[in-house]
């Protein structure tokens, strides 16, 4: 990857974690409102869930992209975590702080959709 490459994906990463860092301040939205109304409370109530979820799935996306940093600060921006090839440009386009290339990605996505337990048929020996 070039200089010129890696200074673009810097400048994003860091546009990026400053967006996160500004929306994450809203927490306005969980404030705990008492209201007589039952019907009131119940919306209070589901846009505090909603908004925890958001903050939630903030908080997961400036660690992604804090990470992306410390890869590239160490010289490791690019190279899949899982196996070790070089993540496609245009996935880094798409996504800057991607750490795993599309196939080591979409296995760890199956694996995490796999109910506990359950058997992994591209596991079983052949006979």
């Amino acid at each position: 990857m070039t200089t010129t490459e890696l200074k673009v994906f810097r400048a994003a990463l860091e546009s990026k974690q400053k967006e996160l860092a500004i929306g994450n301040r809203n927490r306005e939205a969980l404030a705990i409102d008492t209201s007589p109304d039952e019907l009131d409370r119940i919306q209070h109530s589901q846009e505090r869930e909603l908004a925890i979820g958001v903050l939630d799935r903030n908080a997961t996306l400036v660690r992604e992209v804090r990470a992306a940093l410390a890869r590239m600060n160490a010289g490791a921006f690019g190279i899949c975590v899982g196996c070790e090839d070089e993540i496609k440009p245009q996935r880094l386009a798409a996504i800057p702080w991607a750490s795993c290339c599309i196939a080591c990605q979409e296995a760890a996505d199956r694996e995490e959709k796999a109910p506990a337990g359950e058997f992994d048929a591209s596991l079983e020996l052949a006979a």
